[in-house]
């Protein structure tokens, strides 16, 4: 079984995060996608996010296809690192095939993450353009350490099946949409 991981606060979760995951699914022909809620983001500090069990509720009611499953495994697992999380389902899932899926804004900042090169040599990556940070992210310092590794996207049906480091990048989805621009300056939700 081909899954997608697609992780994050969800705070709140949005069209885009379905919308993405459909898209995902589509081109990389991949079986499920998990939401990975996360219970804080370690790169973000200011209005910290709503309660865990709220936004996996409002992720869940957001979902609406039997095919993206929510998870607060991280929760379960006690971390708040994609590291942690990888090196756990591959320990504890050996017989699927993951895929890490993120936004061309989170590549422009993966050289920050914890361990990124561990997670591009664990699991393979499927980076969605996200209008206008996607120059940034092709030029970030991760997109420029990891260009060799680089699957056309033409095949990125084949993704799953390619040993990491492996990723690529999906065009064709022009969404801008954002959980920040869905917050108020005091952290809720704008209704």
């Amino acid at each position: 079984m081909r899954i997608g991981l697609l992780g994050g606060s969800f705070n709140p979760p949005h069209a885009a995060h379905r919308t993405i995951s459909l898209f995902a699914m589509k081109r990389l022909q991949l079986d499920r996608v998990w939401w990975l809620v996360s219970p804080g983001n370690p790169l973000k500090t200011a209005n910290g996010p709503h309660d865990l069990a709220e936004r996996a509720a409002a992720a869940r009611a957001m979902a609406q296809d039997p095919r993206i499953d929510v998870s607060c495994l991280e929760a379960v697992i006690g971390t708040r690192y994609t590291v942690d999380t990888i090196t756990y389902l591959r320990r504890h899932c050996g017989g699927l095939r993951f895929v890490w899926i993120m936004g061309a804004d989170n590549l422009a900042q993966f050289h920050q993450w914890e361990s990124w090169q561990r997670i591009a040599s664990e699991v393979p990556i499927a980076v969605i353009d996200r209008p206008p940070q996607s120059f940034r992210a092709l030029a970030a310092p991760a997109a420029l350490a990891l260009e060799r590794y680089r699957i056309a996207e033409r095949d990125a049906a084949r993704l799953a099946d390619s040993p990491p480091p492996a990723w690529t990048f999906l065009t064709g989805l022009k969404l801008n949409l954002s959980s920040t621009v869905l917050r108020n300056p005091d952290g809720s939700w704008k209704k």
